[in-house]
């Protein structure tokens, strides 16, 4: 009998730690550790889903292979509004792609791990809680962190414009509060992060990758921004970094002056496009 209560416990206490459905704008912990998210996981870019009908006929075709049709009912729909790579696991499903939609189908019930990669390194790793015959709808921000927006009842359809709905209009209980510029350079730590910027990274990329890492903790003026943009030396990379910063600005109506970085009409034009489809 005290075994039994030890288990019990045991479960309770685990369970404690996933993320429970229903708060939205919820912000979920990160639990992964600085070690886990210091190097990349390895194979993690051919995680693929195998969608190719010929090699699926064939799993179909092996004696051992057995259909649990009692798997699971559950779903998780994640969205990442941000320029880039991204590969996102729940559970045993994987999904890499660029274009910011992760829909997960048929998971189980219960206590369940995501785990998101930008370009193969572990950025995040939290756990949710999910019940049969619900969706779980989330956001996720590389400088900010993973946010729970809604869990409801599944009803037959997937429901992917209630999704765009929740999206456009979320985190009800945070009262706006977060995206305030508590974490905004200020003019000095700027000019410090600036100028070693210049002074230790001479080509696009070894600065682009400064920069997002410092996204990860910091919002932004867009003056700064601008100047960060323009401290660039191609106007694809400028494009690039403008589109990935719109989303650390603190005063975005301001984000007209960063249409002074750019050399050649066409970016500055393709830039509003992007802000304007936002």
């Amino acid at each position: 009998m005290k075994k039994i209560f030890i288990s019990v416990m045991l479960l309770i206490g685990i369970s404690s730690f996933a993320q429970e459905a229903g708060k939205a704008g919820e912000l979920l912990e990160n639990e992964a550790s600085a070690t886990e998210m210091r190097g990349p996981k390895s194979g993690i870019k051919n995680k693929t889903f195998d969608r190719n009908p010929e090699n699926q006929n064939e799993r179909l075709k092996n004696p051992n292979y057995q259909w649990n049709r009692n798997y699971g009912y559950a779903e998780v729909f994640l969205r990442i509004p941000e320029q880039g790579f991204f590969t996102v696991e729940v559970g045993d499903q994987t999904i890499a792609n660029a274009s910011g939609k992760y829909r997960f189908f048929d998971l189980q019930s219960g206590r369940m791990p995501i785990s998101i990669y930008e370009n193969g390194f572990l950025i995040y790793r939290t756990s949710l809680m999910l019940r049969n015959n619900s969706r779980m709808v989330l956001d996720f921000f590389t400088n900010q962190g993973l946010y729970l927006l809604d869990s409801y009842p599944v009803q037959g359809q997937y429901g992917f414009n209630d999704w765009n709905d929740i999206w456009n209009n979320p985190y009800g209980n945070q009262s706006g509060n977060w995206n305030q510029p508590g974490n905004v350079m200020d003019a000095t730590t700027f000019r410090q992060f600036f100028e070693m910027l210049q002074r230790n990274e001479k080509f696009d990329d070894g600065k682009v990758a400064l920069i997002n890492q410092q996204m990860r903790n910091s919002m932004f003026t867009a003056v700064q921004i601008r100047d960060l943009v323009k401290s660039l030396s191609f106007d694809k990379n400028k494009l690039a970094l403008a589109k990935s910063m719109y989303l650390s600005c603190v005063d975005k109506n301001k984000y007209f002056m960063v249409y002074d970085a750019f050399d050649f009409e066409n970016s500055k034009r393709e830039l509003r496009d992007y802000i304007s489809g936002l």
